[in-house]
């Protein structure tokens, strides 16, 4: 199908390309309905229905303001940048205008959002591998099963959007190489890409490093040409990336959402381990499942981009890896399997993939190359389908995790509080979706004044006074200091927390002195 994009192809042509896209868009789809399903079910019917984050209720909580009440807030009337998403709060906003919000229309977008990945994955799998274009199929399948990507489709997050805008602009430098001469409205285009991926998650700015790479990279000595299309690709980026700017300035007062520093200032601790470690930790991430059988493919296509100047595949290869080297440096967290870089994976598995196929020789006459090939591409198989009920499990406990605890507590603070009580918490999604009280965040996303003094419990304790706050809701061993100076109200008890060796959050009564 990497025909589509080749020049002087007549209506007719055009037409069959496109019926055969159309079908193939349908198996995706197909495909990912029933990797996602399952997900769906099996929670559905062990549990229940929800979302395995607190913070997928952020990004509900904003959807639901900017839909019925026409503005930017989590507290009603207070405007303010505490969802990482904006595009994606904006879409979740639709759902709720049609009244199929939270969950059908976010689970609809998850489902469309991981089909699309596997279309882009399998077009970029011809473009790498032209000669084994049958194994495209295998190659959007590997991304619509493969456990991080599912659960993160079924995670109510913008994870797996970015994870598209990613796929789409390597795509997109894929075509450049085929097609040198390509006009200025693409390059436009590709800049307004970038542009919106920042409004999906801040990372989306990285998306600049892979192509202007690319730019310097395949110049050929014609600098006046990568010049003009570096200029047109500016011009599209700053159409769209600008007013993302000024929207955070208007909402927070800096041009990043709360979300890029609070993260950063929470777990700076984190940074006191050496760097290397901590970039093996991030590195290791994508590896829990069938990347690890991917990682020498991965390194052999990189090596053979190289050698045979595919930029856009050395572009690709570089950016994982700068990108894991970025949050090493400045937000090395690897919890939730590692969901700030799971953008990065499907690139690293379908350029694995690609390195597979073109090193394993399964036709080999030699007996062991014939073994091993066999036996790697087997190995990989399996892998990738036992991770994907392993997936299965871990989703529906963790939507149980979040409903037994961030949920419940939400509706008993709604049902069990006045209704002008100011309350304090750390986990504010489903108390801002639920709770229906005024909050003041102890994680800084919607009150960025605690980020500077975020993990002092002596300075947030002087703060809480000060804004006269009524409730506090935590778990008691977050917040030791703050918990033992109040009286418990409330506290969950989950078995799921226990069985886990967790504690159950709790609601306290805040005695200001």
């Amino acid at each position: 199908m990497v025909e589509f994009f080749d020049k002087n192809k007549n209506l007719d042509g055009l037409v069959v390309n496109l019926k055969a896209y159309l079908r193939r868009g349908m198996v995706f789809a197909a495909l990912a309905a029933l990797s996602i399903g399952g997900y769906l079910v099996y929670s559905a019917w062990n549990y229940g229905v929800g979302f395995p984050l607190d913070d997928a209720w952020i990004h509900q909580t904003y959807a639901r303001n900017l839909a019925l009440l026409g503005e930017w807030s989590f507290v009603p009337e207070q405007p303010s940048a505490g969802s990482t998403g904006p595009l994606w709060a904006a879409l979740l906003a639709v759902g709720h205008a049609l009244g199929l919000g939270p969950y059908i229309w976010t689970y609809a977008l998850g489902w469309l959002s991981l089909a699309g990945l596997g279309m882009l994955g399998a077009l970029v799998f011809e473009f790498f591998c032209p000669s084994r274009q049958k194994w495209h199929i295998w190659a959007g399948a590997l991304l619509i099963f493969e456990w991080h990507l599912v659960w993160a489709a079924a995670s109510g997050m913008e994870t797996i959007l970015f994870s598209l805008f990613c796929m789409a602009v390597l795509l997109a430098l894929l075509v450049a190489e085929r097609r040198s001469a390509l006009g200025k409205e693409f390059w436009f285009s590709l800049g307004a890409l970038v542009g919106f991926s920042v409004w999906a998650r801040p990372d989306g700015i990285t998306l600049l490093g892979p192509v202007i790479l690319y730019l310097v990279l395949q110049h050929d000595g014609e600098w006046r040409k990568t010049v003009r299309q570096f200029m047109m690709f500016s011009a599209g980026f700053g159409i769209i990336f600008i007013p993302y700017l000024f929207f955070n300035v208007r909402n927070a007062g800096a041009v990043w959402p709360n979300t890029f520093y609070a993260k950063q200032a929470e777990y700076a601790i984190l940074r006191s381990k050496p760097y290397v470690q901590r970039w093996l930790d991030e590195a290791a991430l994508p590896l829990i499942g069938v990347g690890a059988m991917l990682l020498p493919g991965f390194f052999y296509e990189f090596w053979q981009a190289l050698r045979t100047r595919r930029w856009p595949i050395v572009a690709a290869g570089l950016w994982t890896l700068g990108f894991l080297s970025i949050y090493a440096w400045r937000l090395p967290v690897t919890f939730q399997y590692g969901r700030y870089v799971i953008p990065v994976m499907p690139v690293y598995f379908v350029l694995g993939l690609s390195g597979l196929v073109k090193w394993a020789q399964p036709q080999s006459e030699r007996l062991l190359a014939r073994v091993v090939s066999r036996a790697w591409v087997l190995i990989s198989l399996f892998t990738a389908i036992g991770f994907w009920w392993m997936g299965v499990r871990i989703y529906a406990r963790d939507v149980e995790f979040i409903e037994s605890e961030m949920v419940t507590v939400a509706r008993w603070v709604a049902a069990n509080t006045a209704s002008d009580d100011l309350i304090a918490a750390h986990d504010i999604g489903a108390l801002g979706y639920f709770g229906g009280r005024k909050i003041v965040d102890l994680a800084g996303l919607i009150s960025p004044e605690v980020i500077p003094f975020i993990r002092d419990e002596s300075q947030l304790e002087a703060y809480l006074n000060q804004q006269s706050v009524d409730v506090l809701v935590t778990f008691p061993g977050w917040y030791p200091a703050l918990s033992t100076g109040a009286t418990l109200r409330f506290q969950t008890d989950a078995p799921l927390s226990k069985q886990m060796n967790y504690e159950n959050m709790a609601v306290y009564t805040w005695n200001i002195p």
